[in-house]
């Protein structure tokens, strides 16, 4: 149902553990397959999948004015239900702490959303002249749309290293860091712009497990 849509999950680790996997195969392919008896179906399946978790069971953990009472184990247990490879189809890991009142009150409103478009239709423009949207770049030309100078192989080696990207998670984060340098219209992808990518990708499997 969520085919050329968003699919939102809300309390991503309340749903069962066996659920979220199912979600690997989708994201992977952009399809749903279904084996019956009699018959095996094929849906499309490319949709934008958004969620969303506290950071741990009681939603508090890391909250400057709050007090955390879980456990460790109980926080390891609702986070264990997301596994490396599923986190690994996910490009974006964003923290989203709570707003301070000043800054709640104050008037200063950043970029609006019709600034906020415009770069973005920008920046697809620019893909769209180099014959692919960057999520759909295939593998034999991401190092050559994603070429990184020598200070960019260090930063996406140190971050490699310290983060224990897979293949999946190092191609992701080359696409992530190609729209940040779209973004900037940029022609060439930067060390800075990988740096963004990787701050991305902050909750990672070593910070779940």
């Amino acid at each position: 149902m969520a085919h050329n849509g968003v699919l939102f999950l809300d309390e991503l680790p309340e749903f069962a553990r066996n659920v979220l996997e199912l979600l690997r195969q989708p994201l992977e392919d952009h399809s749903v397959t279904l084996a019956r008896s009699v018959m095996t179906l094929m849906f499309p399946a490319r949709s934008v999948l958004i969620a969303a978790l506290n950071p741990c069971p009681c939603g508090v953990l890391g909250d400057p004015a709050k007090e955390c009472r879980c456990t460790g184990a109980m926080i390891q247990r609702y986070l264990g239900k997301l596994s490396g490879p599923l986190l690994d189809r996910i490009d974006l890991h964003i923290e989203v702490p709570a707003v301070p009142y000043k800054e709640l009150r104050g008037k200063d409103r950043g970029a609006s959303s019709a600034e906020m478009r415009e770069r973005v239709c920008a920046a697809r423009e620019l893909q769209q002249r180099r014959g692919f949207y960057n999520a759909h770049i295939p593998p034999n030309v991401l190092r050559k749309l994603c070429a990184l100078d020598e200070a960019g192989e260090r930063t996406l080696e140190m971050a490699a290293r310290r983060l224990g990207l897979s293949a999946r998670a190092h191609d992701r984060v080359l696409k992530v860091a190609r729209t940040i340098a779209d973004l900037d219209q940029a022609e060439m992808v930067s060390s800075k712009h990988l740096a963004e990518a990787i701050q991305y990708r902050s909750l990672d499997r070593n910070y779940w497990q």
